[in-house]
């Protein structure tokens, strides 16, 4: 029987990070450039959340795991609003960056390396009870597949089901490497992740061991 991941998780904090995820969610409707483009994005968006909802006595993660949770989904859904191509945040760091392409689709996806890592390895490791070295590794295979999955997803979506929103879909902004540079800076993201919980293990604990 599987269980919650750990006697960490506050529910106080939990309530905080959903008044937090639904205000940034708001917020992403309301002015929106491209309705059709805000409604293809947050499928997967109220899916993931409905999963975490009908799961949550059952399979509880970590506060930590949470709030790591909340981060992403609130990066998507602001990116949401304005399109990822047309994002105001990705605009100041091209600026920044003097970048030839709106970044803001790359931060995401390489946020989903970085910020989605932990609380899949405290999955494996809390409530599948893999031993410590498989649940370190099996989050990168898992992110990496999941990456290349959504690509396909998106190509459906934009060339099938939805090709009028194809074009602001998918933001490749003419780059035709751009399905494998977000796979490549998502598994780039969790492999920074898993080297921060390792050096974490290593030297943050009393009696920190590596794996």
């Amino acid at each position: 029987m599987l269980k919650s991941s750990d006697k960490t998780t506050d529910l106080g904090w939990v309530l905080l990070f959903i008044v937090v995820f639904i205000a940034v969610w708001a917020n992403s409707i309301i002015g929106t450039t491209d309705v059709a483009n805000w409604l293809i994005e947050n499928t997967l968006t109220v899916i993931s959340l409905l999963l975490l909802i009908t799961t949550y006595k059952k399979y509880r993660f970590s506060n930590v795991s949470y709030l790591l949770l909340c981060l992403f989904l609130c990066l998507h859904v602001y990116g949401s609003k304005y399109t990822y191509a047309q994002n105001p945040l990705g605009f100041y760091f091209q600026e920044i960056f003097d970048s030839p392409r709106n970044q803001y689709d790359r931060l995401v996806h390489f946020s989903f390396g970085l910020l989605l890592y932990y609380p899949m390895k405290e999955c494996f490791s809390a409530w599948f009870k893999y031993p410590l070295r498989i649940a370190f590794f099996l989050p990168i295979t898992l992110i990496l597949s999941i990456s290349a999955l959504y690509e396909i997803l998106e190509w459906l979506v934009a060339d099938i089901f939805f090709p009028a929103e194809g074009d602001s879909y998918l933001g490749t902004q003419g780059d035709i490497w751009d399905a494998q540079k977000d796979m490549a800076i998502a598994f780039v993201g969790s492999c920074i992740a898993a080297l921060l919980f390792y050096l974490f293990r290593l030297f943050g604990e009393p009696n920190g061991k590596a794996a």
